[in-house]
């Protein structure tokens, strides 16, 4: 009989289009008067007219993997003129911005998401500090409020638009084989991998399609929740460690990773890659995923995003110095070839559907 611990993360979320137009009630509500507006001038613009009196000052240069420099930059805006709220509008940078800010300091924050990352609706922060990244957990960085307005992500070009669906999809096929997993997080994470699967190829094909639009969304939601509930595996651990030694893009590393972190955990974890596989309707889980991002014009190899052959070793070096929960074991020589395949680009080894026991084991 399984055993589980399940944690709820609390958070005011209004979904829908226009939902941009309540982010001066939200603020209001959260008792602030001197907000601090994180996001570059085209993502926030808009958000600082609505605004008005209520804003004192404006950070306009997030950076990926939010370094601790930048944070101490802007931390320094929020003392200087008084700031009480906290309000991200765009992708991971902006709201990680938000979220190592609001861990020094207590202010609350208002979020705006213009991609796919999940990460507002976490307690998760990664900062990355002299070529490392550490992440940590804590409920003072968890927003208090988000506004998911789907019209804000008609921008996101359609490339992007695919690798920040597969940084959100790595979040529920990862969920599934956490040591935490549970029939709520379970559910969560095959409708969020089902709703992005559907998503993505109508965004690829009309970025204007506003239905998909807010499927993805949806599935991002869902994602996001699933990780800010329970632990992540090795595609994660290898995501923050290129990202942040190597300084690769987040959401092209996640889209590059994927299949070949699945394919690596597919025999320890055979009913998640089976659940993975009947969401997106294809018989093999982590070549499913590869084919899907070549299909939509992704990105599929670590040498595509600046990753040099000779940084290989250091990176399995960084990867495996530090335990962490995997349902299968990490090797150095494992990951080696992993990582190898990854910087090549060639598509996982072909498994076909796992045989399951009634269990959930391997018959």
């Amino acid at each position: 009989m399984a055993t589980f611990e399940y944690t709820a993360n609390p958070a005011r979320i209004l979904f829908g289009p226009g939902t941009l137009a309540r982010l001066p009630e939200e603020v209001r509500a959260l008792g602030g008067s001197r907000v601090l507006l994180i996001g570059s001038p085209r993502s926030a613009d808009r958000a600082a007219g609505l605004l008005g009196p209520l804003l004192a000052a404006r950070f306009e240069r997030p950076v990926p993997h939010t370094p601790v420099g930048v944070t101490g930059t802007a931390l320094a805006l929020v003392r200087e003129h008084g700031v009480d709220c906290l309000v991200a509008i765009g992708g991971g940078s902006a709201i990680g911005l938000a979220k190592a800010l609001a861990l020094r300091t207590g202010l609350p924050q208002v979020v705006l998401p213009t991609t796919y990352a999940g990460s507002e609706v976490t307690a998760v922060l990664g900062q990355t500090d002299q070529g490392g990244k550490t992440t940590l957990t804590s409920p003072e960085v968890l927003p208090e409020t988000v506004l998911y307005d789907v019209e804000l992500t008609l921008a996101l070009p359609p490339r992007r638009s695919v690798t920040s669906g597969v940084n959100a999809l790595a979040h529920a096929v990862e969920a599934l084989y956490a040591p935490q997993a549970n029939p709520v997080t379970d559910r969560l994470a095959v409708e969020a991998i089902t709703r992005l699967g559907r998503a993505l190829p109508r965004i690829a094909a009309d970025p204007a399609d506003l239905a998909a639009r807010a499927e993805a969304l949806q599935g991002a939601w869902l994602a996001g929740t699933c990780l800010g509930s329970v632990g992540m595996g090795l595609h994660h651990k290898l995501c923050h460690t290129l990202g942040g030694a190597f300084d690769l893009p987040h959401a092209e590393t996640h889209t590059v990773l994927l299949p070949h972190a699945m394919a690596y955990n597919a025999p320890a974890a055979p009913a998640a890659m089976s659940q993975v596989a009947e969401a997106l309707g294809v018989t093999d889980a982590p070549r499913g995923v590869h084919e899907l991002v070549l299909r939509l014009g992704g990105p599929t190899s670590l040498r595509e995003l600046g990753l040099a052959a000779a940084d290989l070793p250091r990176a399995v070096e960084l990867a495996t110095a530090t335990p962490y929960p995997n349902p299968r074991p990490l090797t150095a020589e494992g990951i080696a070839a992993l990582l190898e395949d990854a910087w090549h680009g060639r598509a996982p080894a072909a498994a076909g559907p796992p045989d399951l026991r009634p269990d959930g084991g391997v018959a």
